[in-house]
């Protein structure tokens, strides 16, 4: 027998008795799932909770989302990452008010139609605010189903998802948004990565043959990762007569369209630095200290030099800001810097 057919007996009784108590599961409001799904991409849940709890207050509806001006957006978002998620969002919520009458689409296709929105998303909206039969299939569903069935099938390559999605959906039984929660919460929390399950808790147990046959360290298969970049460079951290130097993003790109300190590539040496500072016309005076700081994304990893400037002119080309930089959409990976400045102002 299938190992998987036994899901839906298993999990659905197991999640109603262990499921977490999240604020987005306190309601299947597809809005509310949608924020929170797209939200939990790439971000982990107890740094989600607070975020979702700001932005639902800030932004109640579609309405107000495709309404929300996209520098406030960005700082509601400010210390998420993935950007881009954001802008997909108002741009979905935009299609949602002029094509579809403010109304959220209630079926996989068009759901899956709105701009941000995958596979997996779309199957998670679908199935939980609208009891479609629509896996949300990622990586710890697929590392889930690759355990049960001790499946050495590489998870990355796309037939493989593909045919792992079309398995699951014929065994979705008619409460199809609590069984996703089941497969989402088992592999959050229970079948978990790199060599760590909880197999004596895993309500699975006697179907998994990944457990009997002892290779569950051995899945899922995955592509071997490559090497992140390297990329050095020296940030400024400018001050003059109490305020900080900005500057913006462009538009396309890294981290587009938010706010940075500026820098250059490499880690310059003193003499670089000041150097670059008279160049801007900044009238550097002393320089206070160097940090160093890393910031690491999926595909690249900054190396940060941080060199604390004090300056005599605010040179036009930089925005200057308040030292908390509160009015701007500064990235992780820059506002890590902000505790140099405070020091100073306390």
């Amino acid at each position: 027998m299938e190992p998987i057919s036994n899901l839906p007996q298993r999990l659905l009784p197991w999640y109603r008795a262990h499921h977490r108590d999240l604020p987005w599961r306190q309601d299947r409001d597809p809005y509310h799932v949608w924020v929170s799904e797209i939200m939990l991409q790439q971000t982990r849940v107890e740094a989600v909770k607070g975020y979702y709890a700001r932005f639902l207050s800030r932004l109640p509806t579609v309405s107000d989302l495709a309404e929300v001006p996209e520098p406030e957006l960005l700082k509601l978002w400010e210390g998420l990452g993935y950007y881009t998620r954001a802008r997909n969002l108002k741009k979905a919520a935009t299609v949602i008010m002029t094509e579809f009458s403010g109304q959220f689409p209630r079926d996989y296709a068009a759901i899956r139609s709105l701009p941000g929105i995958g596979d997996y998303t779309a199957g998670a909206i679908s199935s939980i605010c609208f009891e479609e039969k629509t896996p949300a299939v990622d990586g710890n569903v697929l590392r889930v189903v690759s355990r049960i069935r001790d499946d050495h099938r590489c998870i990355d390559d796309p037939k493989v998802k593909r045919a792992i999605t079309a398995d699951l959906a014929a065994i979705y039984p008619e409460e199809a948004g609590t069984f996703t929660q089941s497969l989402m919460e088992l592999g959050a929390t229970v079948c978990l990565p790199n060599g760590a399950p909880l197999c004596p808790e895993c309500p699975m147990g006697e179907d998994c043959l990944a457990r009997q046959r002892d290779t569950i360290s051995a899945l899922p298969v995955r592509k071997p990762k490559k090497p992140r970049r390297q990329e050095d460079m020296t940030v400024f951290l400018l001050s003059c007569g109490g305020k900080i130097a900005l500057e913006r993003r462009p538009d396309q790109g890294l981290l587009a369209g938010l706010y940075q300190f500026p820098h250059l590539p490499g880690h310059l040496t003193l003499e670089e630095i000041i150097s670059a500072a008279e160049q801007w016309g900044l009238q550097p005076q002393y320089l206070e200290k160097i940090v160093s700081r890393t910031h690491i994304f999926t595909h690249i990893q900054w190396n940060m030099q941080g060199a604390r400037l004090h300056c005599g002119v605010e040179a036009p080309q930089f925005i200057w800001a308040e030292p908390s930089a509160r009015e701007h959409a500064l990235p992780t990976a820059f506002r890590q810097f902000l505790p140099d400045f405070q020091e100073e102002a306390t």
